[in-house]
């Protein structure tokens, strides 16, 4: 029994083509550094020609084709049949399509991102409120860096349904500042000011010219829009900025800011207590005293009688 068992596995190792497998792992392992080393090559020249976005795309898809052919002629050498094989990756293919529909929706998407190129790599958008640095464009998925440093992945399919927008399309950016004055204010001397301002201020571009609209007689104030222009890395710098300089014109001009007051009442525990003003000839302590120094006062013959 023993020896029956024993003669049984020498024959199947025997009948191990040892040397088509070692072969089949070198192509492997040699497709997949064959691959890293041409898709480093084309990222590298396309750089210089194309944008970020589509180098890493050309990259990637250099990469993987490189070793699907590797990993093809390993099967080949395996003795695997090409046909069976090519089958069975149709057959896994149509399933996983059915399984994962809203993969294939997304990298559809992707392609259509890929074309369309609404943004790139390093561009900042914002999508569905999501402000953030674009950091990968994948077949699936964009990936952003918010402001205060979080990964947001965003599906293809989401951006192509929604509003994006790309708040580094181009390299200038206009700023709208709300400047609120009282009624009693002169509005074109204001404008003249607010005008004068944006010619000191560096930051703020020569052309396209500033200007300053009148936008709305608010409860309190006169609404005015100054628009400015600033360069697109000076933005939140130049909002704030400018905010503080007029703020300061302002204050040396004299003219006044407005701002609504509120009351809070929270039943009889706060409730607006009376005040009333009283003349200096009618207070209680100037009558006191009158008083008194009458009552001081007594004639001399007064005293006498007494």
């Amino acid at each position: 029994m023993l020896e029956d068992i024993k003669t049984g596995l020498v024959s199947v190792i025997d009948g191990v083509a040892w040397a088509q497998w070692f072969s089949a792992l070198f192509l492997l392992i040699l497709g997949l550094v064959v691959g890293a080393a041409a898709a480093r090559s084309v990222a590298s020249v396309m750089a210089e020609r194309t944008s970020r976005h589509h180098a890493l795309m050309v990259r990637r898809l250099v990469f993987y084709l490189i070793v699907t052919l590797f990993a093809i002629a390993a099967l080949r050498e395996a003795g695997f049949s090409l046909d069976v094989v090519l089958g069975a990756a149709g057959i896994l293919t149509v399933a996983i399509g059915f399984a994962s529909q809203t993969s294939a929706s997304n990298m559809i998407s992707g392609l259509f991102l890929l074309v369309e190129k609404p943004f790139e790599v390093g561009d900042v958008i914002e999508v569905d409120a999501t402000i953030g640095e674009v950091v990968g464009i994948d077949m699936l998925s964009v990936k952003l860096r918010t402001p205060d440093n979080l990964y947001v992945r965003i599906p293809n399919e989401t951006l192509i349904k929604t509003q994006v927008i790309n708040r580094s399309r181009f390299p200038i950016r206009r700023l709208d500042l709300v400047v609120g004055i009282a009624y009693a204010e002169d509005v074109e001397r204001v404008e003249s000011l607010l005008l004068a301002l944006a010619e000191q201020e560096p930051i703020c571009l020569e052309e396209p010219r500033p200007f300053v609209l009148v936008t709305a007689f608010g409860p309190s104030s006169v609404d005015l829009q100054f628009s400015v222009w600033v360069p697109l890395d000076k933005v939140l710098e130049g909002r704030s900025r400018m905010m503080v300089a007029i703020k300061g014109m302002l204050d040396l001009e004299g003219i006044e800011i407005p701002f609504p007051h509120t009351s809070v009442y929270a039943g009889t525990h706060s409730e607006p207590f009376r005040v009333q003003l009283i003349s200096p000839e009618s207070s209680p302590e100037k009558k006191d005293t009158s008083d008194a120094e009458s009552t001081q006062r007594v004639s001399p013959e007064g005293q006498a009688g007494q």
